[in-house]
């Protein structure tokens, strides 16, 4: 047996401050973008009326953000950058009461210890600033307004491997504005801007909440979207929440805000995602501004270092509350089939033919958003939509004029009778009954048809657009059409940055003529983002290729003829 060789007993002794401080700074620093969180939150919880924020090489370089609040006393200054050193909390009783952006002590000690650091601050009372450098600690007279400037730079100077994992700059500009852009919806007062390389890039001037909301995610967003407004209990929801068509295929415009902080929460989230039920299309996402106001004994937001998780004292009731009010705001956007006798005749309708049922049913007739249905309700469909003996006809001049039997089709998936709900396919072969999801069925043809354009070129053929076609967009997608261009163009997407919150679209993939171009560019930009770089994008192009597939397909609720649904069955014979 091999003798086990032990390892060299080494003493245990304290871990130097420095050190510790780079650990902590590994917890609560992952990107500039973190650095100006937290200097923002400073910022608010010092009484800021102005935030500007001053960026190079996309906050890689330097970082300044400069408020106009109370300003630090010089004395506290050097206090200020010692880890676990606050002046918003004293007491275990404050701890389970903050009401602060800050608490912890933590994010300036931490950035000081990857960085180069310095401050300038000056208080009502005093009769001009005084400036610190982090590193030295040397403390000067220096000339600026009441409030606190915070200059960050060459974050992640001492500990290389870190900066090595940082992305473009682009991409990390990109994540900044973001930071911001979440500050900014939460607090609707304060006026916000961005610079980046002397450049201006984003500015929220200080305004009403629902104005704050148009400013920062567009008329768009707004004019898809349903107010909530509710107060359950000791809890107040309000924002807006997004009608079902208007979902998203990724969770990027999802913002979620518990007493006035970002958050991610996944019970907030499965609840939003529950008052939906079956009305998304497969994993689509849900698109909402949310501020959940509580008390501060109901919630600890003591949870990570980032501050940006919490737990709720009573998640059952907050999870209750939040479907609750979410499916009272969607109420009046939910599908309804009007529950009446056919009495009168019926006009001629090019959509295909009606199918009444002895409840007067019309099913081929969907409201403006039938929910998708689920396996239970499809079956209900089913069984009140088809009998022995149906009330099966057509329209006609005299009314309902009953179908005669049809000759038994050849064909694998037969021929289309009917659509159900906006989303089935109902067809007849020789074997009996076939229910078809249009879209699935739809979305795997388009897919097959990429494929096959893109292996003969390496790349999907465009078609120039006559009308450029422009869309509102993030720093982010914006900062991902930049940097993933060449990779755009061999999707067959032309698509350039029109200005910092605004992209053009100058062709498109020629197999996608009907295709909505917001929508798929949108999806593909984050496909890309996740992805991170064009070297890899080939491992990863069939999932591109379907993505693409999937926003060209034939949408849930919209109305086919019978030959339109016969051709659809007779391409996926042949896919």
């Amino acid at each position: 047996m091999q003798e086990r060789l032990s390892p060299p007993r080494r003493p245990i002794r304290e871990l130097p401050d420095e050190l510790i401080s780079q650990i902590a700074a590994g917890e609560v620093i992952e990107r500039p973008a973190s650095v100006v969180r937290e200097l923002v939150d400073n910022a608010l919880d010092a009484g800021a009326q102005h935030v500007v924020v001053r960026l190079m090489s996309g906050g890689v370089r330097s970082i300044v953000v400069e408020d106009d609040g109370m300003g630090i006393s010089p004395s506290e200054l050097p206090l200020a950058l010692r880890r676990h050193a606050t002046s918003k909390i004293a007491s275990l009783h404050e701890l389970e009461q903050v009401g602060t952006m800050g608490f912890r002590g933590e994010a300036l000690a931490a950035v000081a210890s990857v960085s180069e650091m310095s401050l300038i601050s000056r208080t009502q009372d005093a009769p001009h600033a005084h400036a610190l450098d982090a590193r030295s600690g040397e403390l000067r007279p220096a000339a600026r307004a009441v409030g606190t400037t915070v200059e960050v730079r060459e974050l992640f100077f001492s500990t290389p491997a870190r900066r090595k994992f940082l992305k473009s700059q682009a991409t990390e500009l990109s994540h900044a504005v973001e930071a911001v852009r979440r500050h900014a919806l939460a607090r609707p007062d304060v006026a916000f801007s961005v610079w980046h390389e002397g450049k201006w890039v984003a500015q929220w001037k200080a305004t009403s909440p629902m104005e704050r909301i148009t400013d920062v995610l567009g008329n768009d967003f707004i004019g898809a979207s349903r107010a909530l407004q509710v107060q359950a209990g000791p809890m107040q929801l309000s924002g807006q929440i997004g009608h079902p068509e208007a979902a998203r295929s990724r969770s990027d415009l999802q913002y979620l805000f518990v007493n006035g902080r970002f958050v991610r929460d996944r019970l907030v989230s499965h609840a939003i995602r529950a008052a939906y039920e079956d009305q998304l299309h497969g994993s689509r996402q849900p698109s909402y501004v949310m501020f959940l106001q509580l008390p501060a004994d109901l919630v600890d937001v003591n949870v990570h270092p980032t501050k940006i998780e919490v737990r709720f004292r009573d998640g059952r009731a907050v999870h209750q509350a939040v479907q609750n009010a979410v499916q009272d705001a969607l109420a009046p956007s939910r599908a309804h089939v009007a529950v009446s006798p056919v009495s009168a005749p019926v006009e001629p309708n090019e959509a295909g033919p009606l199918l009444p049922t002895q409840q007067g049913l019309d099913w081929s007739r969907p409201g403006p958003l039938h929910p998708a249905p689920t396996a239970q309700s499809a079956m209900a469909l089913l069984e009140s939509a088809w009998s022995p003996n149906p009330w099966l006809g057509r329209p006609s001049a005299a009314g309902i004029e009953p179908l005669q039997p049809s000759p038994k089709s050849d064909e694998p998936l037969g021929h289309a009778v009917a659509q159900i709900a906006g989303v089935y396919i109902l067809a007849e072969n020789a074997h009996g009954l076939v229910v078809v999801d249009m879209h699935a069925a739809h979305e795997r043809i388009v897919y097959e048809r990429l494929k096959a354009a893109f292996s003969e070129q390496d790349q999907l053929p465009s078609q120039p657009l006559l009308v450029p076609h422009t869309l509102a967009a993030t720093a982010v997608e914006v900062a991902t059409a930049e940097a993933e261009r060449d990779t755009l163009m061999a999707l067959g997407l032309d698509v350039a940055a029109l200005g910092p919150a605004t992209l053009v679209v100058r062709s498109r993939p020629a197999v996608l003529p009907q295709a909505d171009l917001t929508e798929l560019t949108r999806s593909v930009l984050s496909d890309l983002q996740t992805v991170g770089s064009t070297r890899v994008v080939e491992r990863t192009r069939d999932g591109l290729l379907a993505t693409m597939a999937c926003h060209a397909a034939v949408r849930a609720n919209r109305r086919l003829s019978l030959g339109e649904m016969d051709a659809l069955l007779r391409d996926m014979e042949a896919t």
